[in-house]
């Protein structure tokens, strides 16, 4: 039997740096992007988990219908770490198996594909004591990491805003970075700037 590699997508966190609005309802060909991260990780038929803020009703209508388990993080304010470690929890209740893998997967990043996940998944089946990880052809590490189940403990002891450094610092030996193509592995949207240039429109005013 395969490791399953379950997928969990952060999307706790406060769109801070966008002046009012929800960068992650903030749409891309029609859908909003949270949409579009979980339908692609559902794709891969891997479990897919996506934690939410408190008060999240926007968020949570969004993925109305799609079969993500939904995980609530009322205390999301304390950091990215929250969301792991809740995010973990779920993962680990549905009795995962011992080579099982967590793959970490923003749902702000939109250049990410299919393709991409699911040949990161197949790696990881092949090896399940490594660490996978995207990142950019020159070798600049990024995301999504997959950590497999013997480093979940690890995990669950992170604190703040953090989303797993300290993990994968501490086993750099086990790590394998996985060239995506162009900025796949390292692009996000946490601005209206930022949302502005990737959709090739001009820079909203202050």
């Amino acid at each position: 039997m395969h490791p399953v590699v379950h997928i969990l997508i952060l999307a706790a966190g406060a769109s801070s740096r966008m002046r009012g609005r929800d960068k992650l309802l903030q749409p891309i060909r029609g859908k909003p992007i949270l949409r579009m991260v979980v339908d692609m990780a559902l794709a891969t038929g891997a479990p897919v988990m996506v934690t939410l803020p408190p008060a999240s009703g926007p968020r949570r209508a969004t993925l109305a219908g799609c079969k993500a388990v939904l995980v609530d993080v009322p205390d999301a304010a304390e950091g990215m770490s929250r969301s792991i470690i809740r995010g973990l929890a779920a993962v680990s209740a549905r009795d995962p198996g011992p080579q099982d893998g967590l793959m970490i997967l923003p749902a702000d990043m939109p250049g990410f594909s299919g393709k991409a996940l699911a040949d990161l998944i197949s790696r990881f089946r092949a090896e399940p004591e490594l660490i996978w990880r995207g990142s950019t052809t020159d070798n600049t590490p990024g995301h999504p990491a997959i950590f497999p189940r013997d480093l979940w403990p690890d995990l669950a002891r992170i604190s703040g805003d953090e989303g797993g450094r300290s993990v994968l610092k501490r086993h750099m030996d086990r790590v394998r970075l996985v060239p995506l193509p162009g900025q796949m592995a390292v692009l996000d949207l946490d601005t209206p700037e930022d949302w502005a240039a990737y959709l090739g429109r001009p820079a909203p005013s202050a």
